[in-house]
């Protein structure tokens, strides 16, 4: 596919499933060179993490602190989904093919950069971030910050790219990029303050506490990081269906608004400090609302499926 080809929706009725494979296999067969990197570099991250999660597990290691095996788990999980998220949906985004090379060849250099960093450490007994005891540990401390860096501007970048206008891809799926790449780049953000939040006490010679308190933020972090999937997934789905696109996009804008309100509410009682597993019933009714309306749209989307007649989706052309 090239910029500015055309998607659609085929009338033809089809099995779901079969369907379904097509279009997933069209993302790889007709994708560029650099697509391609990304999705076996985010499946190389996806095994590291399992792999390191099974090590856990199997060795019944601690699941806590900065030397845990979770880390490495986490890492390379959530930046392998999110790389190739990333990668899929910015398919549809109207780029240049230099500047997709360039944005996407970055983007994937930061995520590998940063698990295989954060791995490095935790098999060295070290830890990771906020650790500058050594040159070396310094030097990896400040490669952890430049590749976090490098990621917020790809995603600002990629973030203001997919509000340019594209009537070649359906609006729900618009909708669906444009709130999931504002959510990642909060994410970032929020990663960003934890990390200066942890150097600036280790810059004051509280290094311990940077180590216990610099991850306050964490699941403010991980809900955000995820509608990058989550929501373009939802809209793929509904692209299977047969719904008028007015319809689809009203079930996203739904599920996009139980996302932010999900998210908002988290961020709201992690920033106050709030055990996020007693939320006060003025923050647990929302948080159930945003919950509720992400769990119906799914389902029905799903009910959909099995009861409607099947399209192609939308493809990778």
């Amino acid at each position: 596919m090239r910029a500015g080809s055309d998607r659609r929706v085929s009338n033809t009725a089809v099995p779901t499933l079969q369907a379904m494979k097509i279009s997933l296999l069209s993302f790889w067969h007709r994708g560029r060179a650099v697509e391609r990197i990304g999705y076996l570099v985010g499946a190389v991250l996806l095994a590291s993490g399992l792999i390191h999660f099974a090590l856990l597990a199997i060795g019944g290691g601690s699941w806590a602190g900065p030397l845990s095996l979770r880390k490495p788990t986490t890492f390379g999980l959530s930046f392998g989904l999110t790389l190739i998220a990333v990668t899929w949906v910015t398919s549809f985004l109207k780029l240049r093919d230099r500047a997709r090379n360039t944005i996407l060849g970055v983007f994937t250099a930061a995520c590998a950069l940063e698990t295989a960093l954060v791995s490095l450490q935790t098999w060295r007994g070290v830890p990771s971030h906020f650790n500058v005891e050594t040159t070396f540990d310094a030097f990896v401390t400040r490669g952890l910050a430049g590749g976090g860096v490098t990621l917020v501007i790809a995603i600002l970048m990629l973030s203001v790219i997919a509000f340019r206008s594209n009537p070649a891809v359906p609006p729900s799926m618009r909708l669906a990029i444009q709130v999931g790449f504002l959510t990642l780049l909060g994410a970032q953000i929020i990663g960003g303050v934890m990390i200066a939040r942890g150097m600036i006490l280790v810059f004051r010679g509280d290094a311990q506490t940077a180590y216990a308190t610099g991850g306050m933020l964490k699941p403010t972090h991980a809900v955000t990081m995820h509608a990058i999937l989550i929501l373009p997934a939802l809209a793929w789905l509904l692209s299977f269906v047969d719904w008028s696109e007015r319809r689809r996009e009203r079930v996203v804008r739904l599920a996009s608004l139980g996302y932010v309100v999900l998210a908002t509410v988290i961020a709201i009682g992690n920033v106050a400090g709030v055990d996020l597993s007693h939320l006060p019933g003025v923050m647990s009714a929302p948080l159930a609302v945003g919950a509720l309306l992400l769990v119906a749209t799914g389902g029905l989307t799903l009910l959909a499926l099995g009861r409607e007649p099947a399209h192609h989706g939308i493809q990778h052309s």
